[in-house]
């Protein structure tokens, strides 16, 4: 099959009319904390709070989700004025005295836990650029800036981390040049930063050149330090959204690149060969985990449809398709769209669940907690009605693909 114009612009017009008339209306205005800033995403099928306990990560994201859309959609003043109350919870209360930042605090901003990684950094810099630039916020600038240093310094010098993984038998994971890799994207597209070209460009040499396998067509989530196959359950255990998810970080990078033919191929070879792996044949939707070599997993949740790893193979079907034409992307895009918004979507509440057993129906009902939040199925509804928006011609799909002199250097 393929998608012709008329089709493309009705996609576009979906995915739009979802993000704001369904799946943004349920997190906001009600998730805003009036009294001590940020935001209370923690909440069952129908909107009830379950907890008001706040995750960092998800601050971080929902505070990019509004400046985004301030940025990109209309420039609203709920959207920015929500935006910043999440900017002034992060910079007030989620950074510990070693200028490291938690994972999980209280309503009040008070630490409960902190972790080894530094992806609340990642999302604290994508937060303050996406704002810097809606709001023109020098200090936000400066503080997208400088965190985005520490994430680097964090990731390539010895020590500054505790290692995940004692020296018996060292690995590493695709997360964190993934992470960065998109971190540093975002930065560049928003406010602009010298760095990001030459880091970008480092972080796809490493996944080619360490997690892409092309003999045994896989892409790994864990290697060792020299790119092989660690042959134990953790190293063989494989997560194809998350592949999937830097594939389209790499295909947005070759569009980006006036469609780069490497990067074009380097991204649809590791959609290729994850989907292969990570399509239920049997009952539709992406498998959590897989086994490298077909082996049993050890998590006994491998076998579910999580939420986000649909969003991820949504935008990289879609943007493959556009980037090659190539049928077969439009038949997956197809498959997965279908699967994930009749199975997933809550179409009496808004928003999706986020767990489901293998066969489809809901595990369970919340749709807020520490690692689910307004980020994933927004991202992927806004960034594909943008990109139909450009690839239709029918309107400007502002922050996308601009090339690196538009971007507004604060």
């Amino acid at each position: 099959m393929s998608y012709t114009k008329n089709d493309l612009e009705k996609l576009g017009a979906f995915y739009s009319q979802q993000l704001l008339e369904d799946t943004v209306p349920f997190w906001f205005p009600r998730s805003l904390d009036p009294e001590h800033g940020g935001y209370l995403l923690m909440r069952d099928h129908d909107g009830t709070l379950l907890d008001d306990d706040k995750a960092v990560w998800i601050q971080g994201r929902a505070a990019w989700l509004l400046a985004t859309l301030y940025n990109t959609v209309e420039p609203g003043k709920e959207w920015l004025e929500g935006a910043k109350s999440g900017i002034d919870f992060l910079n007030k209360y989620c950074f510990d005295t070693d200028g490291r930042m938690f994972f999980h605090v209280t309503r009040l901003g008070e630490p409960i836990r902190k972790r080894r990684y530094f992806f609340s950094e990642t999302f604290a810099v994508i937060a303050n650029a996406a704002y810097a630039k809606a709001s023109g916020d020098q200090a936000a600038a400066e503080k997208a800036r400088e965190l985005f240093g520490k994430c680097i310094d964090y990731a390539t010098v010895p020590g500054l981390l505790e290692p995940k993984f004692a020296s018996t038998r060292p690995a590493k994971g695709i997360g964190v040049p993934m992470i960065l890799m998109n971190t540093a994207q975002q930065l560049r597209e928003t406010i602009g930063d010298p760095r990001c070209d030459g880091l970008i460009e480092q972080f796809i040499r490493e996944i080619e050149t360490d997690f892409v396998k092309d003999d045994i067509q896989c892409v790994m989530e864990q290697v060792a330090p020299d790119g092989s196959i660690i042959d134990h359950i953790d190293g063989r255990t494989l997560n194809p959204g998350h592949a999937i998810e830097g594939a389209w970080f790499i295909l947005h990078e070759a569009k980006y690149r006036n469609n780069d033919p490497h990067l074009i191929e380097l991204g649809c070879k590791m959609l290729d060969y994850m989907w292969e792996r990570g399509w239920d044949k049997e009952f539709g939707g992406i498998f959590y985990f897989r086994d490298v070599y077909d082996r049993p997993v050890q998590e006994y949740w491998q076998d579910m449809k999580f939420w986000w790893p649909h969003n991820e193979v949504i935008i990289a079907t879609l943007l493959a398709y556009t980037l090659t034409g190539n049928e077969k992307y439009a038949k997956w895009h197809q498959m997965v769209h279908d699967y994930a918004y009749d199975h997933f979507h809550d179409k009496k509440n808004g928003e999706w669940f986020g767990y489901l057993h293998r066969d489809g129906s809901v595990a369970q009902t919340a749709k807020g907690n520490l690692f689910k939040g307004p980020f994933h199925l927004p991202r992927q509804e806004w960034y594909c009605a943008q990109l139909m928006k450009e690839v239709t011609g029918t309107g400007f799909a502002r922050d996308i693909f601009e090339i690196e002199n538009k971007s507004i250097e604060i």
